[in-house]
């Protein structure tokens, strides 16, 4: 690559944000990064290897782990391989089973922290309330509910499953039993014994209504819309295989490789020939054939649409669960809730004494998006506006400085979001790289380069499985996708193999006294 041409940016004065007060900043890093789950943990690990000392990571809950820390619903794992499921440089020899567990997953993060020495760098407790850039001074201020703090860099990694999704259903307010999401699982509450009503039937209720069913009085399962189902052919990993893996770590390593090429070859309905996906269907419809002997249950657990337009499940225990004697499959559409029950559009009502859904998480609509603002203080939601768009799912025009970690158009629809996150975490450290090296203060995408970057990542969604005509949480109301990469993950890494600062304008830094 050649040497990418530097043009000088003016300093402009930031409009003043509602409800922010001038403050002096408890702590001045030079980066400051956002989260502490794979992204974050993931990016302070490669920063310490490149020799970047000077950075916090802030992170609002007690301990490390992100999703895997916050989603405790009985039944909470993985949907892919344990052998693909963690840093390439952080292997874990000792995973249990071929699908990990959601607390197996959360140990191996904290003990990554302590293993790599992230932990004086992290602040816990801290929750980033609002970050805006301070034209003035070229930085990143950051209030946060110990204080605020001042950056040069900001790095956000905290992804886009952190906001539940509820439905508004009329009469919710009234009931008066518990009600929760399964990523706020109430593990205080009680569920045996009672009439619990499930709501949704993604990934987390798909994975929760066999471990609860058992324990419950009744369990109604309440779906708008049938998933496509794969098995899942989960097994616990023998104890001669970890000692493998522990001594032979070229051998874990080569593992590693091979399952990501066999998921990878997942990807090729979804982004090169949709045609092939009746292969598929009709192993998920053997499978659900052979789970559920009743005609009438099978044909409305039968998808309507094509599969891969909305995410595909595995599950070999939830088809049994359903059709044990206290359980059942609600397809009526949810009329309203009542103090002690759900009404369905049919007239039937249904007591129940716990609401659980398992709705998904508020992906478009980026909670992100309302914490920060860039130039002339605009706030990155009134940017994005149900539409969130950046340049290689990392940066965005208008807000210098800024890189986000499974930022827009990063998501996977077949292989392992860890090899998404170093892909970006490559990209973002050569940046650092490139701006120590070449001493530049800031690097902003030009808006030119954003544009064609969305233009041809839109282009490729044509003719694809996701615009086969169903609704998901991958697109947005006016029918863009904006929750997924269209293409290779290898084409991913190599696109985000190096810093592309021509891309970009930059500011250097002054010049050093004489």
């Amino acid at each position: 690559m050649g040497t990418a041409e530097i043009e000088t940016i003016g300093v402009e004065p930031a409009d003043e944000v509602e409800g922010d007060e001038p403050s002096t900043p408890v702590a001045s890093p030079d980066v400051l990064i956002v989260g502490a789950g794979f992204s974050g943990i993931g990016m302070a690990i490669r920063m310490l290897g490149e020799g970047f000392t000077d950075f916090l990571v802030i992170e609002r809950a007690g301990d490390v782990g992100g999703t895997w820390r916050e989603n405790t619903y009985p039944g909470c794992a993985c949907d892919i391989p344990s052998r693909v499921y963690s840093l390439s440089f952080a292997p874990n020899p000792d995973w249990s089973t071929v699908y990990p567990r959601q607390e197996e997953i959360w140990d191996h993060l904290r003990a990554t922290v302590d293993r790599f020495g992230v932990r004086p760098y992290l602040r816990l407790g801290h929750e980033l309330r609002h970050a805006h850039w301070d034209e003035r001074a070229g930085r990143w201020l950051v209030e946060t509910n110990r204080g605020p703090i001042s950056a040069r860099v900001l790095i956000t990694g905290t992804g886009p499953l952190t906001e539940p999704s509820i439905p508004e259903l009329p009469g919710l307010e009234r009931f008066g039993g518990a009600v929760f999401h399964t990523a706020a699982w109430d593990s205080t509450h009680d569920l045996r014994g009672e009439r619990v009503a499930v709501v949704g039937t993604g990934a987390s209720a798909v994975q929760v209504v066999p471990e609860i069913q058992p324990l419950v009085a009744r369990l109604s399962v309440f779906q708008r819309t049938a998933p496509w189902i794969m098995p899942r052919h989960d097994r616990r990993v023998s104890e001669v295989e970890k000692w493998i893996n522990r001594r032979f770590p070229l051998i874990q390593r080569i593992q590693r490789g091979l399952h990501y090429w066999l998921l990878e070859s997942r990807g090729f309905p979804f982004f090169v020939e949709p045609r092939t996906f009746p292969w598929l269907e009709r192993i998920a419809l053997g499978h659900l054939r052979r789970q559920v002997p009743d005609p009438e249950l099978r044909e409305r657990l039968t998808p309507d649409y094509t599969m891969g337009c909305k995410r595909i499940l595995g599950s070999s225990t939830y088809y049994p669960a359903l059709q044990a004697d206290n359980a059942e499959l609600v397809t009526e559409p949810i009329a309203e809730v009542r103090a002690g029950s759900i009404v369905t559009a049919d007239g039937a009502e249904r007591e129940f004494d716990t609401i659980i859904f398992g709705t998904g998480f508020e992906v478009i609509d980026m909670p992100l998006g309302r914490l920060i603002s860039g130039r002339q203080g605009r706030l990155l939601a009134d940017v994005w506006r149900g539409a969130p768009e950046g340049y290689r799912g990392t940066t965005v025009c208008g807000y210098p400085n800024l890189f986000q970690l499974v930022g827009p158009n990063v998501g996977l629809g077949h292989n392992s979001m860890v090899f998404m996150i170093e892909s970006q975490i490559n990209y973002v450290l050569d940046a650092l790289r490139q701006m120590r090296e070449r001493r530049l203060h800031s690097v902003e995408v030009r808006p030119e380069a954003q544009r064609a970057f969305n233009e041809r990542i839109q282009a490729k969604f044509d003719d694809t499985v996701w615009l086969s005509g169903c609704s998901s949480w991958y697109m947005n109301e006016r029918g863009r996708v904006h929750a997924l990469w269209p293409m290779s993950t290898i084409r991913f890494r190599l696109e985000l193999a190096r810093f592309d600062l021509a891309a970009y304008v930059a500011e250097p830094l002054p010049p050093e006294p004489a």
